[in-house]
């Protein structure tokens, strides 16, 4: 009981939440506001859309996996749905359009990696510049800013009574989904699997190119949702909409303590980072720190996380292997 006890306290998950609790608890004392109702809505509606696309980013990082080219798939949403509202169509028609499009964009990433057998890494890197450029093609630079108001109004008010914006109410029905997914179904534990040995998981009968697409396309999906929070946050379509998500995103899937190797890692570890780099981009931006230091903390938060990430598997391997070595060998009984 006393060594199950503290091996769950010595986790990643309860070393998250324990920073988080220092994190918020000196910010509250230190920079004035920082606990105040307008300031826990705004940072949290700052972070909704890239709260979304940290889920399917980590089930493909497990797998072995990644998707850099999430933000520009939310990018393009967003450019579709406002070129939709722009052309008269219904919101409803042209959410949907957004959302086709992102699925597509998720499903050409797919196709590449688990159909041609390119690398996930160089195939999203491509797409990146690829959905970005098409962003700038088709709007030309210049942003559309006819939205409707009842969007606008998603992207920046709260339920009515509180202060939690309603932008983020779309990850905090997706979250337990996904830690249900990962967790709790035959298919998340054939995902780790496939993380920790994708050659094995083939001879053991998983059929990993299925679930590749899958979470490719369930990438794509979640993006073009997050696209078109962007859009009602910001109220307008830009072809920059949802520039550079993908490294706070990123940096929060590694951070959560999904390894980089795949096939280790725990959503509650990662919603735990995200409420860590909200805290923090929030400290910063009360402090006057400019968005480009911001991303700088960021970054270095990001080379922190895969350091710190990295030990902790390496120190509790060595553990593993020593407790093994101290396990004596029985020898065979004398004639």
């Amino acid at each position: 009981m006393a060594n199950t006890l503290r091996s769950r306290l010595a986790s990643w998950d309860y070393i998250l939440a324990a920073l988080v609790v220092v994190l918020l608890v000196t910010a509250s004392l230190v920079q004035p506001g920082f606990s105040g109702g307008f300031n826990f809505a705004n940072s949290v509606s700052q972070m909704s859309d890239k709260a979304l696309l940290v889920l399917p980013l980590a089930l493909l990082i497990i797998a072995r996996e990644i998707d850099i080219s999430v933000a520009s798939i939310a990018g393009l949403s967003g450019v579709v749905l406002g070129m939709a509202l722009q052309a008269g169509l219904p919101l409803a028609l042209a959410i949907t359009l957004a959302m086709l499009a992102g699925t597509l964009c998720g499903a050409l990433n797919a196709l590449l990696v688990t159909v041609v057998g390119l690398p996930s890494l160089v195939v999203t890197l491509g797409t990146l510049a690829l959905f970005r450029g098409l962003c700038y093609v088709l709007l030309g630079g210049a942003p559309i800013t006819d939205v409707p108001p009842s969007l606008i109004t998603f992207g920046n008010e709260t339920l009515p009574g509180t202060y939690l914006p309603w932008d983020i109410v779309p990850f905090l029905v997706l979250a337990p989904l996904f830690a249900l997914y990962l967790h709790r179904t035959a298919t998340g534990r054939r995902t780790y699997a496939i993380g920790g040995g994708p050659e094995i998981a083939v001879y053991s009968g998983v059929r990993v190119n299925r679930i590749r697409f899958g979470l490719f396309v369930v990438s794509g999906l979640v993006a073009a949702l997050a696209g078109v929070i962007t859009v009602a946050r910001t109220s307008q379509a830009a072809p920059d909409g949802a520039l550079g998500f993908e490294l706070d995103a990123i940096t929060v899937v590694f951070l959560g303590g999904v390894s980089v190797l795949g096939g280790k890692g725990r959503m509650p570890g990662v919603c735990w980072a995200l409420v860590l780099v909200v805290a923090l981009r929030s400290m910063l931006q009360l402090a006057n720190v400019s968005g480009y230091a911001q991303g700088a903390a960021v970054g270095l938060l990001l080379i922190l996380s895969l350091l710190i990430t990295n030990t902790t598997h390496r120190i509790h391997a060595a553990l593993t292997s020593r407790r093994l070595r101290k396990v004596p060998v029985p020898r065979p009984a004398g004639p």
